[in-house]
C-alpha cells in the first residue's frame, strides 16, 4: 500500500519558504566532505547496505540530483540537517565536495526537519520514529499535539508511538529489527509487566504468530486468571524438544501456534544437515 504523504513537507518548513527540490542557485554551495559534521539530532539510527551502496553506484554514474540539507555551526564547519545517506553515499564514492543549500536554523527546527525528511521517504521503523518524538517532549518540551502539527499527522498517531517507549528494550529491539509490528507491539501494551510483554514477544517472535492469535493469547492468559476458573496449563515443550534433539544430535524448537505449530530443526554446518537427514531418514 501506498504511504500516504505527509501535508507538510520541508519545504513548507524552510524558513524561507523556497523549496528544497528546485533551490535559488545562490542558496547552494560546495562544501568540502570534512566540514560537514552529522546531525546530533538524526533519528535515523539503521541504514541498509543495499541501498546505500546502490546510492553510491547512481552517483557514480549521475552524480547527486538533490543537494543536502546544512546549517553553519562556525570556523568553516557545517551540521547536516538532511541528507545523510547522500552524504554517507558521497563518501564512498570518493567525492571531496557535495552541494548543500545552507540554512540558519535552530537546534528544534533541525530536529523537525530531518524527522520529517526521514518520515516522508518511510526511512524510519518505529522506535526510531518514538525516539524522536520522545526527544522534542524531553529536549524541546514540546506537547504532543504541537509534535503532531509538526509533521503533520493526528496527535493520536504520535501518542501511540510514544507508548512503545514505555515497552522492555528487549521488546523494543524486536521491534527495531522488523520481528513485530507495531499491532503487536499494540497487544503487548495491554500486559501490565514487563516479564509477561517480554514472554509474549518472544512468543509472537518464535511462533511467527499474526496480531489476532497475540490477542488470543492475551484473552487465554486474562481469562485462566479470573478467580475460580482454572488455570489452562500450555503443553510442556521442553520434554519433547530434549529428545528431538537428542535423537537428531541438533538444537530443536517446538513452536505452538493457534491449530498446531510446527518443529524448528537447526544445523550450523552442511555436515550436521547431512547427519540431520541421515537420522530422520533411518528413523
Amino acid at each position: 500500500m501506498e504511504k500516504k504523504a505527509l501535508g507538510r513537507g520541508l519545504d513548507a518548513l524552510l524558513p524561507t519558504g523556497r523549496t528544497t527540490a528546485e533551490p535559488e542557485r545562490g542558496d547552494v554551495q560546495e562544501l568540502r566532505l570534512e566540514a560537514i559534521v552529522p546531525n546530533r539530532f538524526q533519528p535515523r539510527q539503521q541504514f541498509s547496505e543495499v541501498e546505500l551502496a546502490e546510492l553510491t553506484a547512481s552517483l557514480k554514474q549521475n552524480g547527486l540530483l538533490q543537494p543536502i540539507l546544512v546549517r553553519r555551526k562556525g570556523d568553516g564547519i557545517y551540521e547536516l540537517i538532511a541528507g545523510e545517506r547522500r552524504l554517507r553515499a558521497a563518501k564512498l564514492a570518493g567525492m571531496q565536495k557535495i552541494p548543500a543549500l545552507v540554512r540558519n536554523v535552530s537546534d528544534q527546527e533541525s530536529m523537525v526537519l530531518a524527522l520529517v525528511e526521514n518520515l516522508q521517504r518511510d526511512d524510519l521503523n518505529p522506535m526510531e520514529t518514538a525516539r524522536a518524538y520522545q526527544r522534542m517532549l524531553n529536549e524541546f518540551g514540546l506537547t504532543q499535539e504541537a509534535i503532531a502539527q509538526k509533521v503533520a499527522c493526528d496527535r493520536s498517531s504520535v501518542a501511540n508511538l510514544l507508548r512503545l517507549m514505555s515497552l522492555p528494550s528487549e521488546v523494543q529491539h524486536m521491534i527495531e529489527s522488523d520481528q513485530l509490528s507495531t499491532g503487536h507491539a499494540k497487544v503487548i501494551l495491554g500486559l501490565m509487566t514487563p516479564a509477561a510483554q517480554i514472554s509474549l514477544a518472544t512468543q509472537i517472535v518464535d511462533g511467527q504468530l499474526s496480531v489476532r492469535e497475540a490477542e488470543r493469547l492475551v484473552q487465554e492468559h486474562a481469562e485462566a486468571r479470573k478467580p475460580g476458573k482454572r488455570p489452562v496449563r500450555a503443553p510442556l515443550r521442553s520434554d519433547l524438544e530434549e529428545r528431538l534433539q537428542k535423537r537428531l544430535g541438533t538444537r530443536v524448537d517446538v513452536q505452538r501456534g493457534r491449530r498446531g505449530g510446527k518443529i524448528v530443526i537447526h544445523y550450523f554446518s552442511p555436515e550436521e544437515l547431512d547427519g540431520v537427514v541421515e537420522r530422520l531418514l533411518d528413523s
